[in-house]
């Protein structure tokens, strides 16, 4: 891939002596969404999480044209990796502005210029929280608060956005719309690693995907490619299309 801003190979972790992943290998390129799809336990979390540098991983990683395998968490969010964890993981007690403030550190400590202005994109990407600004981030819906995570991310400029699980247990209408701010972004170019077990809105507005069983990429290809095999649509989206029935 000749514009790859991400590339992994032979990536290795788990938890304590049980291994999760098992050696994977993939590339994401620049102002793709490729996403990650699986039962749960294939690993797909851990691999965000290693990649985040959260935990102790082997393997090469290399971002914009730098091996970050031995870099810390603080190095690889100031290079420009942003994860919104499956838990949004927000500051409860303070309000919606102040989360998103905060979520500006790398600009403000590159000193990028206005970087502020961040705000009033995170607000027209997502109205609801400029309605909601001066209110605790605690007291906001599932759907809002996941709103508030992706934005949060967003106002640190990162290179490469990764999202965890961003539909688990949203409503209908709500996934809806956070799947077509996902798109939207894909239009202007923010490259994104999406983990999703929504297998069929994650692989409808993704460009690649890899299917991730027991630690190990059993299938990859275009999204468009992957939403058509018979493989996975019998164990992926059948199951979908059952729990969307």
């Amino acid at each position: 891939m000749a514009d790859a801003l991400l590339r992994v190979h032979s990536l290795h972790a788990g938890y304590g002596r049980a291994e999760v992943l098992a050696g994977l290998d993939f590339e994401l390129a620049r102002g793709q969404v490729v996403t990650v799809i699986g039962p749960n336990g294939a690993g797909k979390s851990t691999t965000l999480n290693a990649l985040m540098g959260l935990l102790p991983a082997r393997g090469r990683i290399v971002f914009d044209g730098q091996d970050i395998a031995d870099t810390t968490l603080e190095e690889r969010v100031m290079l420009g990796l942003a994860l919104v964890p499956e838990k949004r993981e927000l500051f409860g007690t303070m309000p919606v502005e102040d989360n998103l403030v905060l979520g500006g550190f790398r600009p403000m400590k590159l000193r990028v210029p206005d970087w502020k202005r961040g705000l009033e994109r995170v607000y027209e990407l997502f109205p609801r929280l400029k309605e909601r600004r001066t209110q605790l981030a605690g007291t906001l819906s599932g759907g809002e608060r996941q709103m508030l995570a992706v934005g949060r991310a967003l106002m640190a400029q990162p290179k490469l956005l990764m999202l965890d699980e961003p539909s688990l247990g949203l409503a209908p209408l709500v996934v809806r719309e956070i799947f077509q701010t996902i798109a939207r972004l894909r239009s202007e170019g923010v490259s994104i690693l999406l983990v999703e077990q929504n297998a069929r809105a994650a692989l409808e507005v993704a460009d690649h995907g890899y299917v991730l069983e027991t630690g190990e990429i059993s299938l990859q290809g275009p999204a468009a490619q992957l939403a058509g095999d018979p493989r996975v649509i019998e164990t992926y989206l059948g199951a979908a299309r059952t729990q969307a029935a």
